[in-house]
């Protein structure tokens, strides 16, 4: 297996700039393994495929405007810093994980400033090897209510340009605050929607996993198994450790909105020492999924289209298969389907 395997040549056009209006009206092309055909549709028709006692699991988490532009103190040129989240182990809650540029002028005591009045300061205090940097961040005010105030959302650099409502970077379920990036499966589903699905007898189960650097970073090495994978924080409340673990021993399909959910699931399930199903606890996952992979919880996923050469397209082909894979993603191109965060879904069955 080789990263260049995971690799297609994707039309810049086809990148998503902006969200579907309403976020339901995105397309969905579903991909059935058993029958092994591709079929389009509609996100809102997703109720369709669904079958009642299916248990969807999504991730909660909610994105900060985690993007800051600000200038060096010593120089005044122009600088930005991504935060990623507060630093493992810190003696401080306000020491961080960032990524900043231009990384080689950033060398440790540099310190930043953000907002019009100085709001905000960051003082680097070191860096590790896969280039994320150690911040102490002060200000006067509570940290989060001055991020909100001099913060951006964190949009990914193939969207360029767009103005429109952060909110529509945000699940409309997401109401945990610490992802650098958005759980972008979670983005098509509306209340309504939601609601519907209930109504075909199919329920929600809500994890937790902030999104980091993994989302940013491609994998450089051709050999991926020695890609190091960045920990991300992740909780499985005992309320839905239980109805998961109901789902599998009651043979009902239990269905990951996305690629971080499926990381939730299968980290914690490893981590429960049974097949049963997963523990209910927090921790961090390091969790690298790629083909070969053998799935203990997730039975279909509900996805976007991803990055080519990424952990993302990895993860899925696990799951669906490589061929198989690229084949939908050759057939979504060829239709004219939008690709990445802002892009249309995929069900995987």
């Amino acid at each position: 297996m080789r990263t260049s395997d995971f690799d297609y040549h994707l039309p810049p056009e086809l990148i998503a700039q902006s969200p579907a209006e309403p976020r339901d009206s995105s397309r969905l092309l579903v991909l059935d393994r058993r029958a092994d055909s591709v079929r389009h549709w509609v996100f809102r028709d997703l109720p369709e495929f669904l079958h009642p006692g299916d248990l969807l699991v999504a991730n909660r988490s909610r994105v900060i405007p985690a993007r800051l532009m600000g200038r060096k103190e010593a120089t005044g040129s122009a600088v930005e810093m991504l935060l990623l989240r507060p630093a493992a182990g810190a003696e401080t809650p306000v020491e961080w994980e960032v990524l900043l540029k231009p990384a080689r002028r950033l060398r440790q005591g540099s310190r930043l400033l953000f907002g019009e009045g100085n709001e905000l300061a960051a003082t680097v205090l070191g860096s590790n090897e896969l280039g994320v940097r150690r911040v102490l961040l002060e200000s006067a005010e509570p940290l989060d209510r001055v991020i909100d105030r001099v913060g951006r959302a964190p949009l990914p650099p193939y969207i360029k340009g767009y103005t429109g409502d952060p909110e529509r970077y945000q699940t409309v379920y997401g109401d945990v605050r610490g992802s650098a990036a958005a759980p972008t499966a979670g983005l098509h589903f509306t209340p309504d929607l939601m609601q519907r699905i209930q109504d075909r007898g199919a329920s929600f189960a809500f994890v937790l996993l902030h999104i980091g650097i993994d989302t940013f970073r491609p994998i450089q090495e051709e050999d991926p198994t020695q890609h190091p994978m960045h920990r991300e924080y992740y909780e499985v409340p005992e309320a839905a450790a239980l109805e998961i673990r109901r789902a599998k021993a009651e043979g009902r399909r239990v269905i990951a909105v996305g690629t971080t959910t499926v990381r939730v699931l299968e980290t914690a399930a490893r981590n429960s020492g049974t097949e049963g199903g997963p523990a209910a606890g927090a921790g961090w996952s390091e969790l690298f999924i790629y083909p070969g992979f053998t799935f203990k919880v997730v039975d279909a996923l509900i996805t976007n289209f991803h990055l080519p050469r990424s952990t993302l397209m990895m993860l899925v082909s696990a799951l669906a298969g490589r061929e198989r894979l690229l084949s939908a993603y050759r057939e979504a191109m060829e239709e004219g389907y939008r690709f990445y965060s802002f892009g249309d879904g995929m069900l995987l069955l």
